[in-house]
C-alpha cells in the first residue's frame, strides 16, 4: 500500500490530487482543529505546509490549545460476523487475544506500507 503522505516537524499530512483543479490538497492528521494546504509541486506543497502548520501551531500557542490530539488507544473495530468468527479462532489457534491479533494486523499493515 503506497500512502501519498508529507511529514513534516513530526506531523504528517495526507495528499490527495484534484484532477478538475489540477492541484494537490494536503491535510495534516492528528491536529485539535484543522490545517490544510494546497500546491501543484512538490516544492509548493513543502511550503504551503510549512506555512499552514506554522499558523496553526501560533493559533494553538495563542489560545493555550494542544495542537495534537491524544490518542487514547481504543477503537471499535467493526468485521462481518463471519470475518469476526475466523479472526477469534485464529486469534485462539495462535494462543493470542482478538485484541492482540487486531494489533498485530495494523502494525503489519502499517510497517509494510
Amino acid at each position: 500500500m503506497t500512502m501519498n503522505t508529507m511529514e513534516l516537524d513530526g506531523y504528517t499530512a495526507v495528499i490527495r490530487y484534484n484532477p478538475e483543479t489540477d492541484e494537490f490538497r494536503g491535510e495534516v492528521q492528528g491536529l485539535n482543529g484543522g490545517a490544510d494546504f494546497y500546491g501543484r509541486t512538490p516544492d509548493e506543497l513543502r511550503r504551503e505546509f510549512r506555512a499552514s502548520l506554522d499558523f496553526f501551531l501560533e493559533t494553538c500557542a495563542k489560545h493555550g490549545i494542544a495542537p495534537k490530539k491524544q490518542a487514547s488507544g481504543k477503537f471499535v473495530v467493526r468485521l462481518p460476523p463471519a470475518l469476526h468468527a475466523q479472526a477469534a479462532t485464529a486469534a485462539q489457534a495462535a494462543g493470542i487475544s482478538l485484541n492482540a491479533l487486531v494489533e498485530k494486523a495494523v502494525r503489519h499493515e502499517i510497517l509494510a506500507g
